[in-house]
C-alpha cells in the first residue's frame, strides 16, 4: 500500500493505476474533518511522487462517498475574523487544486452520497462516474453559506452558468439521472459495475480516447460566455432566486453574486473571490443560526437513535380512523415499506382514507418520483378493513379517531382486546393526556402518544409521548416506527398539549389579546410573516381549523388554568360559534376559493370585522415591533417552562420541535436560541413592559435567575 492513514489510503490498482480510498475509521460515513483533509493532501502527494503512475481513481469503502465537511469541527473556524477564514479556506482549496493538477487523468467513482465538500472533491477530478443509487449536490446555502472549496468555480464552468445557478443557489440533492443530464457527471452505471467502469474510463484516458487535459483546462478558464451573455444569465436569475430564498436568507443571492464576479477569472483568482464571499457569509447571524439548526437536528436524531436502541422493528402496523389523517398515516407507512391495516366503522370513511393515499401517491408519480408499478405496489400495502380480524398480527396500532377523550378511550379499550401480547397502542392525540387515556387500558405500559402533524406526508416531526405508566419498550418501538416512516421523532413527557401545542396555544392567546386591544388581524399576520413565520397566526388558525383550535384551547385552559384560561369570549370562540372553521369550510378569518390548481386561495373578507364586533377593540395601528413582542413573549416563556418542567429533555429538542412542528423560522434558530441571541436580561426587561397582560407574559423565576447570572440555554 502506497499510503495508509486513519481516513485515506492509497492502493495499487495495477497497470500504473492508483486508487485513493476514503474510509474514516470509527465512523459510519466519510466526512472531511481536518485530519481527513490532511491525509488527503498527503495521499495526493504520495501518488504524485510514485514511479510509473498513469491514472488515479478516487473511491470510498463505505456506503457513501463523502457526505461533506464535518460541520461540528469547522464551526470553530467561523469564529475567526474574515481574513483568517479566507486563509483557512484557501489552504483547503490548495488540496483540491493538487488533485486537479495531478499530471495524470483522475476519475471519481461516486458510489453513494457525495455532498458539499465531498462533491467539490469530485469536481476537482477530470471525470465522474456515478452509481444509480448515489446522490450528489452542494447544499451549503441551507447552512447560510455557499460552497467554499471550489464548488461555485468548477461547477459553473463544467455545467454552464444557468445550471450551476440552480444547483448552488437551490442547494438540492441530485439523483444520478439529473446529474448526468446536466453534465455534472460523465456516466451512470449500476452499483456493481461502478469501480470497473471508472477504471475503464481511466484506461481510455491513458489510451488517448478522451482528452482529459482539455477537460481540465475548461474548468480552470473563465466561463465561456460573452460579457453580455453573462449579464443576461445572472441578472435574469436574480429575481427568481431572490423570490425563492426570501429576504431572511442571504446565501443564495450572495452565491449568485460571487459566481457572477468570478465568471471572467481563471481558477486561482476565482477561488479567492469565492473564499472572500464565503467568509462574509460565515460571519452572519443567519449562518450561525442555520449551522446551529443543523447541529441540533443531528442531536435530535442521535437522541432518537438512543431511544430506539434494541427495539423490535414494526413489521405490520394498523391505523384506526380512515380520514385525512388516517389516510396520511397509511400512505406514509406503506410508502416507506411497512404494510398497514386501515380500520374504520364504515365504507365511506375507508374510501376517504384510500383516496387520500391514492392522491398522495399520484402526486409522486406526477413528479417523477415513483412509477405506476411502484404506486400499485404501495397501495397493496394498505389493507382497508371494517373489523379486527387481522389485528392479532399487528405490532403497533396508531389510533387517529376524533379528538374526544370518551370516544378515544372506548376505541382504545376495544382495540386492546384484539392485540397480541407486546403489541403497542399509540394515540395520535394532539392535546389529550396520555396518562388519562391509559386509564381505559389493561396494559397501560404498552401505550403511548404518537402525535403526527398535518399534513402527515410533509411535516417531519412526530411527538412520541410518554405517559406515567408507558414502558421504555413501548417508547423504543414507537420511535423506531417513526424513524422507519422517515420522520424525526422527539420523545416528550405527558402534559396537556405535550410540547408543541402547549407552546403554540400561548402564541394564539397573544394573538387574541392583540385583537382584543384593537389590532387588525391582517396587520398581525404581516408582522409575523415579516418576522419569518411561514404564515401569520390568523392564517395559521384557518389552516389548523378553528374547531381544532377551539377544542384545544379548552383542554389547555383546563390543564393550565392559571395562565391559559381566559374570561369571556375571544376571537376563536366567536369564529367557532359562527361556524367559520377556516379552510375546511372555506371561511375563517379569511375566505377561501380554489385556485387553478385546486388549492385554497386566501381572500380578504370585509364582513369579518362586523362579525367580530364585541370581541375586538377599537381599531388601532400597532407597529410591527410591538406585535412581534406581544406574540413571541408567551411562546418563548412557555418553551422555557417545558424545559424546566421536564416535558422535553434538551434545548435542542425543544427548538427543533418548534421548527419542525409549527414552522418556527429556522434562521432564528428556535425559541431558546432566540432568547440566547437576545439575552435573557433584555427579554425579561421587554416582558416586564407587558406584565399587565397576565401570567403568560411573566418569565419564570428560573429565567429571571438565569438573566441575573448571565446564563444561556446553549452555553
Amino acid at each position: 500500500m502506497l499510503y495508509a492513514g486513519q481516513a485515506v489510503s492509497v492502493r495499487d490498482a495495477g497497470d500504473g493505476l492508483y486508487e485513493i480510498v476514503f474510509d474514516l475509521a470509527g465512523e459510519s460515513v466519510n466526512k472531511f474533518n481536518q485530519a481527513t483533509l490532511n491525509e488527503l493532501r498527503d495521499a495526493v502527494a504520495a501518488v504524485r511522487e510514485a514511479d510509473g503512475v498513469k491514472g488515479v481513481l478516487f473511491s470510498s469503502a463505505k456506503d457513501v462517498f463523502v457526505v461533506g465537511a464535518d460541520i461540528t469541527e469547522f464551526t470553530g473556524m467561523f469564529e475567526n475574523g474574515e481574513d483568517e477564514i479566507v486563509a483557512g479556506i484557501l489552504e483547503t482549496t490548495k488540496i483540491f487544486n493538487a488533485v486537479e493538477d495531478l499530471p495524470v487523468p483522475t476519475v471519481a467513482a461516486i458510489n453513494g452520497i457525495a455532498l458539499g465538500g465531498g462533491f467539490e472533491l469530485c469536481l476537482a477530478t477530470d471525470y465522474r462516474v456515478m452509481s444509480t443509487k448515489a446522490k450528489v449536490g452542494l447544499p451549503e446555502v441551507k447552512l447560510g453559506i455557499y460552497p467554499g472549496w471550489g464548488g461555485t468555480v468548477r461547477l459553473s464552468r463544467l455545467i454552464g452558468v444557468d445550471n450551476a445557478n440552480e444547483w448552488v443557489c437551490g442547494g438540492s440533492e441530485k439523483k444520478a439521472a439529473a446529474a448526468l443530464k446536466d453534465g455534472a457527471v460523465d456516466a451512470v452505471v449500476a452499483p456493481e459495475m461502478l469501480r470497473d467502469a471508472a477504471l475503464d474510463l481511466l484506461r481510455q484516458c491513458i489510451d488517448g480516447k478522451f482528452d482529459y487535459q482539455a477537460r481540465r483546462a475548461e474548468k480552470q478558464q473563465p466561463v465561456t460566455l460573452s460579457q453580455i451573455e453573462q449579464m443576461m444569465a445572472f441578472e435574469s436569475a436574480k429575481g427568481v432566486i431572490g423570490a425563492q430564498a426570501g429576504k431572511h436568507y442571504p446565501a443564495p443571492l450572495a452565491a449568485l453574486a460571487t459566481m457572477q464576479k468570478h465568471a471572467g477569472l481563471t481558477r486561482d483568482a476565482a477561488l479567492e473571490v469565492e473564499a472572500r464571499g464565503f467568509a462574509k457569509l460565515a460571519k452572519t447571524d443567519v449562518s450561525r443560526a442555520l449551522v446551529g439548526i443543523f447541529m441540533k437536528d443531528q442531536a435530535v436524531k442521535k437522541a432518537a437513535r438512543k431511544h430506539a436502541r434494541g427495539a423490535e422493528p414494526v413489521k405490520q402496523a394498523a391505523v384506526l380512523g380512515a380520514g385525512i389523517m388516517g389516510g396520511g398515516v397509511a400512505y406514509q407507512s406503506a410508502s416507506r415499506g411497512t404494510p398497514i391495516l386501515m380500520k374504520d366503522i364504515n365504507e365511506q370513511a375507508l374510501q376517504l382514507g384510500l383516496d387520500e393515499a391514492t392522491k398522495l401517491l399520484a402526486g409522486q408519480v406526477k413528479r417523477g418520483r415513483l412509477d405506476a408499478a411502484g404506486m400499485a405496489k404501495t397501495l397493496t400495502q394498505i389493507r382497508p378493513t371494517l373489523n379486527y380480524g387481522d389485528f392479532g398480527n399487528v405490532d403497533l396500532v396508531v389510533e387517529a379517531v376524533v379528538e374526544n377523550p370518551k370516544i378515544k378511550k372506548a376505541v382504545l379499550a376495544e382495540t386492546e382486546s384484539h392485540l397480541k401480547d407486546g403489541a403497542i397502542l399509540a394515540s395520535n392525540t394532539s392535546t389529550i393526556s396520555i396518562t388519562e387515556l391509559a386509564t381505559a387500558l389493561e396494559k397501560p405500559e404498552n401505550f403511548c402518544g404518537m402525535h403526527f402533524f398535518n399534513p402527515v406526508h410533509r411535516m417531519p416531526l412526530v411527538e412520541v409521548i410518554r405517559g406515567e405508566k408507558t414502558s421504555d419498550e413501548a417508547v423504543a418501538r414507537t420511535v423506531a416506527y417513526a424513524q422507519a416512516m422517515g420522520k424525526t421523532p422527539i420523545v416528550v413527557n405527558d402534559c396537556p398539549g405535550f410540547l408543541v401545542n402547549r407552546i403554540l396555544f400561548p402564541y394564539f392567546a397573544g394573538f387574541s389579546l392583540l385583537l382584543r386591544d384593537g389590532a387588525d388581524f391582517r396587520q398581525v399576520d404581516k408582522a409575523m410573516e415579516g418576522f419569518g413565520w411561514p404564515m401569520g397566526p390568523a392564517y395559521l388558525l384557518d389552516v389548523v381549523g378553528i374547531d381544532t383550535a377551539y377544542h384545544g384551547d379548552e383542554v389547555m385552559a383546563q390543564g393550565f388554568p392559571d395562565r391559559m384560561a381566559h374570561e369571556g369570549e375571544n376571537v376563536v370562540d366567536r369564529m367557532f360559534k359562527l361556524e367559520r372553521l377556516g379552510q375546511k369550510n372555506g371561511k375563517g378569518f379569511y375566505a377561501y376559493e380554489p385556485d387553478r390548481k385546486g388549492k385554497p386561495k386566501k381572500i380578504f373578507d370585509e364582513s369579518v370585522f362586523e362579525l367580530l364586533d364585541g370581541v375586538v377593540g377599537e381599531r388601532q395601528d400597532l407597529d410591527a415591533e410591538e406585535i412581534i413582542a406581544r406574540m413571541m413573549i408567551p411562546l418563548c416563556i412557555e418553551t422555557a417552562r417545558c424545559l424546566e418542567d421536564g416535558i422535553v429533555a434538551t434545548p435542542a429538542e425543544a427548538d427543533m420541535g418548534l421548527v419542525y412542528g409549527i414552522g418556527f423560522p429556522p434562521f432564528r434558530g428556535g425559541a431558546l436560541y432566540y432568547l440566547d441571541e437576545m439575552g435573557l436580561d433584555r427579554f425579561c426587561e421587554m416582558a416586564a413592559r407587558y406584565a399587565d397582560l397576565g401570567p403568560l407574559y411573566q418569565p419564570t423565576e428560573r429565567m429571571k435567575q438565569m438573566a441575573a447570572n448571565g446564563e444561556t440555554y446553549y452555553g
